[in-house]
This record gives C-alpha cells, sequence and structure tokens, in this order.
C-alpha cells in the first residue's frame, strides 16, 4: 500500500473578529495586541449612571480636557496586553531574583560601609510610598480613562509600581531591620526635606482630570525622580561602595527606561491630535514641572550638597529634551 501526504492550506473564513476587521480591513489578520486592544471600551447598555457624579457617564470621554477624534490612536510601542506584559514582567523579575540572591548569598549588604548603608536606606525606603501613590494614581486613570489603548497600560503601570514598593521594602529589609521600614514611613510623614514629595503625590491623588493625572504621575514626576534616583545617587553609591545597591535596584531602572517610551508615545499623539491639547498639555508640563523640582530639590541636596543644582539643571535639561521630541515644547 502506498500512502501520498498532501499539504493542504485551508482558507480562514475569517481573519479576525469583526470589530477589529472594522478598523483593519477583513482580509488583513490582526495580532494578538490588537484583538485584544482595539474596540473594547464599553459604550452603551450602562445600566445607571455613577450617583458620585450623576453628569458623565460611567465611561465618559468629558471627564478630561484633552479631546481625541479616536482614542484608539494610543499605540503601545511595547505592544503589551496581558500575555506580552506578564512575559517581560517575569523576565525581569527574574532578574532581579536573580540579584537580590546574589547579594544575600554573598553576604554583599554587610560588606557596604555603615554610612552609606544607611544614606541608602534613607534615601531609597520613603520612595516606597511614592511607588503606592503611583499605584494608586495608575489605577484611578484606568477606573475613568477612556479607551482600552490607553487604560489597559495605565493599569499594567500601577501592578508595576505596586511591585517597586514591594522591592524597595524587600531593599530595606536586606539592608537593615523592620524598625527601619518604620523609620522611613515616620521621614516620609515628618522630615522636612521629604514634605515637598509627599504634598506633590497627595495632591495627585485627588486630581479630577485624568490625563493631567496622566502627566503629572508618569511623565513629569516619574520622569525627574527616576534619573534622580536611580541614575545620579545610584552613580553616587556605586562609585562609593561598588555595584551592591545597582544590582538591587536594576528593576526600576530597567522598567523605567521601557515605560518611558509608552508614556512619550501617548504624550506625542495626544499633542499632535490638536493645537488645543498641545496647549493645555503644556500647560500642564509646566506647571508640574515646577512643582517636581521644587519637591525633589531636597533631597538632591541631602545627597550632592553644593553639586545638587548642578545634578537637577542636568536632569532639567535631559527632561525638556524629551518633552520637545514628544512635541509638547520645553516645559518652560
Amino acid at each position: 500500500m502506498q500512502m501520498d501526504l498532501r499539504t493542504v492550506a485551508i482558507k480562514p473564513l475569517r481573519q479576525t473578529f469583526d470589530h477589529v476587521a472594522r478598523r483593519l480591513g477583513a482580509d488583513k489578520p490582526a495580532s494578538r495586541y490588537q484583538e485584544g486592544t482595539l474596540d473594547l471600551q464599553m459604550e452603551t447598555n450602562f445600566h445607571y449612571r455613577p450617583l458620585w457624579a450623576p453628569e458623565f457617564e460611567i465611561f465618559d470621554k468629558r471627564r478630561t480636557a484633552i479631546v481625541m477624534a479616536d482614542w484608539y490612536a494610543f499605540k503601545d510601542p511595547r505592544q503589551f496586553y496581558y500575555g506580552t506584559y506578564t512575559l517581560a514582567r517575569a523576565k525581569l523579575q527574574e532578574t532581579a531574583e536573580g540579584d537580590f540572591q546574589f547579594v544575600e548569598e554573598r553576604g554583599l549588604a554587610e560588606l557596604l560601609p555603615d554610612e552609606l548603608r544607611q544614606l541608602a536606606m534613607e534615601m531609597l525606603l520613603p520612595l516606597r510610598h511614592v511607588a503606592w501613590g503611583s499605584n494608586m494614581n495608575n489605577c484611578t486613570m484606568s477606573d475613568y480613562g477612556y479607551g482600552t489603548a490607553i487604560t489597559q497600560p495605565c493599569l499594567y503601570q500601577a501592578m508595576d509600581q505596586l511591585g517597586i514598593a514591594q522591592y524597595i521594602s524587600r531593599l530595606g529589609l536586606l539592608l537593615g531591620e523592620p524598625e527601619d521600614l518604620d523609620a522611613a514611613k515616620a521621614a516620609w510623614l515628618q522630615a522636612p526635606e521629604w514634605q515637598g514629595l509627599r504634598r506633590y503625590v497627595e495632591d495627585t491623588l485627588v486630581l479630577q482630570d485624568w490625563f493631567e493625572l496622566f502627566v503629572a504621575q508618569n511623565l513629569v514626576l516619574d520622569g525627574l525622580l527616576y534619573p534622580l534616583v536611580y541614575e545620579h545617587f545610584d552613580r553616587f553609591l556605586a562609585c562609593r561602595g561598588g555595584p551592591t545597591l545597582s544590582m538591587l535596584t536594576r528593576f526600576q531602572n530597567e522598567w523605567f527606561a521601557e515605560s518611558s517610551r509608552w508614556v512619550d508615545s501617548c504624550i506625542k499623539v495626544a499633542a499632535g491630535e490638536s493645537a488645543a491639547n498641545r496647549e493645555r498639555l503644556e500647560a500642564w508640563c509646566g506647571h508640574w514641572l515646577e512643582r517636581a523640582q521644587e519637591a525633589l530639590t531636597p533631597l538632591a541636596a541631602r545627597v550632592f550638597t553644593d553639586g545638587a543644582g548642578e545634578v537637577m539643571a542636568e536632569i532639567l535639561e535631559q527632561f525638556r529634551q524629551r518633552l520637545t521630541k514628544a512635541g509638547v515644547g520645553g516645559g518652560q
């Protein structure tokens, strides 16, 4: 008996879901990111208006001053939907776990000079409260925002910040004792150098316009705080105590570089939509940039003393260049 094997190409009846095909065309296959993002925002058949804001629908484009013809114009350059997001974070977490294990097994934390270890705990541990604030803010953006293309990555951002808060807590327990976390909380609540940043975080928690919150938190505050702490301060520590602390904060460093690409993409799309959007974004950037600079300068002075002004000037210049590339001027 002879058997002939043949390859038969079966043409699918359709390439993707109907709501995706209406955007891409019926004959064009869609990526998993597109199928998990496009036109998933609920628009009809709501049961009731929100009792706390009856002038709005539950999901309402009017909750922000930014106006978009198509809220799905926002694209995540990372192409994150749930599957790709969890795979990317698992990879980052695996690296972070390896770093923490390496430091613990070799007792590298104990080899740090006491003065340097104390400074690291004073400057890093209160930042877990900042990360928690960012978690809350990004949950707000995901809740009140419009269009899955931007609300979905906002929720991922919220979960990332929760993870960052946990890694900072873990760093504190590795370098010190549980009592050091209590001391960091007391510093966050009472130490003069932290009160500007604390006020910034608390003021953003009550912002009503979710896109202004996006600017204040994800663009401005993170855009200044992460270079200050995880680049300049990290380099300061590495020059005096080796790469131990750099290993324990690698997650934050790599996460910020990746997250910034998405944030800049959103700002560029919104600014490019209309002159009114661009003017609104520039006004928000100018206001919150001034607030963030004022809040972070005492922390820079705590570490860099006389060189704090130079460090802040460098960070601000880099940030203004970033704003210009995103199409919103220099944040003057």
